[in-house]
């Protein structure tokens, strides 16, 4: 049984728990980043003039840390203010020199950046550090306690939208598969848990409400296409389609297209949640996802092909700004039959986009289609209209990291969680030699050691044909006269440049990689298991390599020595007392 304690801290301390990483995000329940600029600046106002604020609830953890159970938007503001994260109403700035302890992450850790812009005053900045929050602390909960606790507090009033209360503090298969799924698709992949500080890296910024958040709403695929509006993000609504998707596809029938029908489905021990988990066991989350990112991938190819078109653009003969998510589940799904159900694949991406066009004269859009019939009916429809440009395939892997949707979520992971990924531009030199750098396929043979050595149950990607830098990016620009594809603050500048280059096919230079893979000094069970991993993707053209670090049960080598990561950096151990702490991981 969880005990409760209440006490006041003042915004000061609190920040002081910031500073050294003490506060901690679980995504499987806490929401994204979603409060405006205007609901921002009014809290600080708040503070300011010492007006109360809700209390804040937290659960404490092992060695000291806490996870935000409730508060979590007004702590972010509380603490990005204090990093002159935005200004208050009147557009002046939190002192940072008033503070010393966020003086020194600026100045010392490089935490953040000062903002430069009128500040407040002395007594302001005392006024803002002093205030006391009234904070709750669960010791001793279990998941299952916080659960129960965040769901109850959310049920009071209309803090959440229908998907999001849907998602809270369920924790089957489903649900878990539609928020990492959805994560994937959006570009905010990453673990469950996370610090405080990380959250603006997978959170949306809207067009209109510019946070400096990472993930920008106008590339996500979701408005990308025009099948939902940006603002639909912060209220779910992605995964809310996708669920509505995957119960119809991995439950073998189409549900009525409905609050009540996913409610239910959500609701634990339900006939349908009962029904759903049976199907899923069966139809398998992996299999299921990968899929899903198969068919979007498809419908972003046919998308682009002749100059690339907003899908909404497409298929409705008027424009508008409205969004689809039901026509869009219904081409989903007859995408899915054709390419998954029926083993088919796009042979004409020009002639499918014509078919489709103007959609919107063939189905029947209206709230009355929502019923499975209705549904069934406009699936049908779809397929008719552009089976003539799919023709019949032999059996595809289309179940690895091959997708632009798994390699955006791997590039942004790399940026949050770098000590289990790398990216490398390639290996010809950024200098008008354009030789090969003869180190570099060395060293991503050390970065997979040391990867490897993160310890037990841990794994890790590095991608080939990813620029880390700008100004790698920009030089492959003006060398290679290609376009960086960017992905967050990192750039897809792909192999295929490389391969032309070399005088090689992509499926050469990738056999290059494979064979430096296979007769270097890794130790052997590490080697077999990242050979056997070992994936290419087209990603638009550009080509990049995938290298899959699966978890392994021992300290890894090359040849005698030991590599580990420190940061984003690889670095070898050579003192006895570090190789014993590498050997304590496993």
């Amino acid at each position: 049984m969880a005990e409760f304690e209440s006490q006041s801290k003042t915004i000061q301390s609190i920040y002081v728990w910031y500073s050294e990483n003490k506060l901690w995000v679980n995504r499987r329940y806490q929401r994204k980043l979603v409060w405006t600029l205007e609901e921002k600046q009014k809290l600080i106002e708040s503070v300011l003039k010492r007006y109360p604020i809700p209390a804040v609830l937290l659960a404490e953890r092992e060695g000291g840390d806490y996870e935000v159970i409730d508060g979590l938007q007004r702590l972010h503001t509380l603490l990005s203010f204090a990093e002159t994260s935005f200004p208050t109403l009147d557009h002046r700035y939190f002192d940072v020199h008033q503070f010393v302890t966020a003086k020194t992450r600026s100045e010392e850790e490089g935490a953040f950046t000062v903002t430069a812009g009128a500040k407040l005053t002395a007594r302001e900045v005392g006024t803002f550090l002093d205030y006391p929050i009234a904070v709750s602390v669960m010791r001793g909960a279990t998941d299952e306690e916080i659960d129960d606790v965040f769901t109850r507090i959310n049920s009071y009033g209309h803090r959440l939208s229908d998907q999001e209360r849907r998602q809270s503090g369920v924790r089957d298969d489903f649900s878990t598969l539609v928020r990492n799924l959805s994560c994937e698709v959006r570009g905010d992949a990453s673990s469950d848990i996370l610090s405080l500080d990380k959250m603006p890296s997978i959170s949306i910024d809207l067009p209109k409400t510019k946070h400096g958040y990472e993930v920008e709403a106008s590339n996500v695929f979701w408005v990308k296409q025009g099948v939902l509006r940006s603002t639909d993000l912060r209220d779910s609504m992605d995964e809310q389609c996708i669920a509505d998707i995957a119960a119809s596809i991995i439950g073998g029938r189409l549900i009525d297209r409905s609050k009540d029908a996913l409610d239910e489905i959500y609701q634990m021990g339900s006939g349908e949640n009962s029904r759903m988990m049976r199907a899923l066991d069966s139809y398998g989350t992996d299999k299921f996802s990968a899929e899903f990112k198969f068919c979007v991938d498809e419908i972003n190819k046919v998308c682009a092909e002749g100059g690339a078109r907003k899908l909404r653009s497409i298929l409705f003969t008027k424009t508008s700004t409205n969004p689809f998510p039901s026509a869009f589940a219904v081409l989903f799904v007859a995408f899915h039959e054709l390419l998954i159900g029926e083993s088919k694949m796009i042979s004409d991406y020009a002639g499918l986009k014509k078919s489709i066009t103007n959609l919107d004269k063939r189905i029947e859009t209206s709230r009355a289609s929502t019923a499975p019939k209705e549904r069934r009916a406009n699936i049908e429809t779809v397929k008719a209209l552009v089976r003539h440009h799919f023709v019949d395939t032999e059996p595809r892997d289309i179940y690895g990291d091959h997708t632009s949707v798994d390699i955006d979520a791997i590039i942004r992971r790399s940026e949050i969680e770098s000590p289990h990924y790398e990216l490398k531009q390639g290996i010809l030199r950024l200098d008008n030699s354009r030789s090969i750098d003869k180190d570099a396929m060395d060293r991503v043979i050390h970065t997979i050691c040391a990867i490897a050595n993160n310890g037990k149950d841990r794994t890790g990607t590095i991608l080939i044909g990813v620029a880390d830098k700008p100004a790698d990016a920009k030089r492959v620009e003006e060398l290679d006269e290609i376009k960086p594809h960017p992905v967050g603050k990192r750039s897809v500048v792909g192999i295929q440049r490389e391969a032309r280059l070399l005088g090689e096919s992509p499926e050469q230079y990738y056999a290059r990689w494979k064979d430096h893979i296979r007769s270097s000094e890794l130790s052997r069970t590490l080697k077999d298991s990242v050979l056997a991993n070992l994936s290419y993707s087209d990603y638009f053209g550009y080509g990049v390599i995938v290298v899959r670090i699966p978890s392994q049960r021992d300290v890894s080598l090359v040849g005698e020595k030991i590599f580990i990561r420190s940061g984003d950096e690889t670095v070898q151990v050579t003192e006895a007392s570090r190789m014993l702490e590498v050997g304590k991981r496993f």
